[in-house]
C-alpha cells in the first residue's frame, strides 16, 4: 500500500479537483484563483503561479469542503462522484 501526500500536487491538478468537486470558478485576482461552491461558508482561494500548490493551502482548502486527504484523492483518481441534491453534496462511489 502507497502512502498518498498532498506534496506535489499541480495547479492543473487542483483545480481539476475542484471541478470534479462542482466548485464553480468566480474569478482571477491577483494571481490568486477564487472558486466557490454553494454550501461553502467561504470561498476556495490558491495562488494560481506557485507550482506545486503549498500543502497548508491544499489542507486548508479542503477544510473547507468538509474533505479528507483520502476524499481528495478518491474524487481525483475518479473512485468517487460528488453529486448534488439540492443544497447538499454527496459522494457515490463509481460503479466498475
Amino acid at each position: 500500500m502507497t502512502i498518498r501526500q498532498l506534496k506535489n500536487i499541480s495547479v492543473a491538478q487542483f483545480e481539476s479537483f475542484l471541478e470534479l468537486a462542482q466548485c464553480v470558478f468566480v474569478r482571477k485576482k491577483g494571481g490568486h484563483s477564487i472558486y466557490s461552491r454553494c454550501d461553502c461558508n467561504r470561498p476556495i482561494v490558491f495562488q494560481n503561479h506557485i507550482q506545486p500548490v503549498p500543502e497548508f493551502i491544499l489542507k486548508n482548502n479542503l477544510r473547507v469542503l468538509s474533505y479528507s486527504k483520502d476524499d481528495f484523492f478518491n474524487i481525483l483518481e475518479g473512485l468517487e462522484i460528488v453529486e448534488r441534491e439540492g443544497d447538499i453534496f454527496k459522494f457515490q462511489i463509481k460503479d466498475k
